[in-house]
């Protein structure tokens, strides 16, 4: 399995604070699935559009699962799951409910997050908000899923 989680934050691509969204994601992948992962990288990009949707492209042949962390809520700025959607051919709706009803059970502030799931060709990507701790939330509810998503996409089957 090949994983690219991209950081979306401005601050952090900047460098005023510390990506620990990203990094918390990558290790509990890399602690929960060792030996099924054959790749997994971590970039840090700005809140734009179009940053992100070339991103995105620029990746969707290299990875089977790009998870995004950030720009999930109501800001002007928070445009990760417009990009995402534009991106995508199909939308995995149930996974967005998934991790929003389950979020919801950990913290109300989960009811703002406009997070999106979806596939484009041999890719599926997903949004997570960009809280350390909504992050590894997240993370956590998807590993069940990630190898049969994986399957799935590639046309392996059930």
């Amino acid at each position: 399995m090949k994983i690219l989680v991209i950081t979306v934050s401005d601050r952090a691509f900047k460098g005023i604070y510390e990506d620990k969204s990203g990094a918390v994601i990558v290790k509990t992948l890399e602690d929960s699935l060792k030996g099924k992962i054959t790749n997994i990288e971590k970039i840090i990009i700005p809140d734009e559009y179009d940053t992100i949707l070339n991103t995105l492209n620029e990746n969707k042949n290299k990875f089977d699962i790009i998870i995004t962390t950030g720009g999930t809520g109501l800001s002007q700025r928070d445009v990760t799951p417009e990009a995402t959607e534009a991106f995508c051919k199909k939308e995995v709706r149930g996974i967005s409910d998934y991790i929003r009803q389950e979020s919801i059970k950990d913290t109300i502030f989960a009811t703002l997050s406009r997070g999106y799931a979806g596939i484009n060709d041999n890719v599926f990507v997903v949004n997570f908000p960009g809280s350390k701790k909504g992050a590894e939330y997240c993370t956590n509810l998807m590993i069940p899923l990630l190898e049969h998503i994986v399957s799935m996409i590639k046309g392996e089957g059930h």
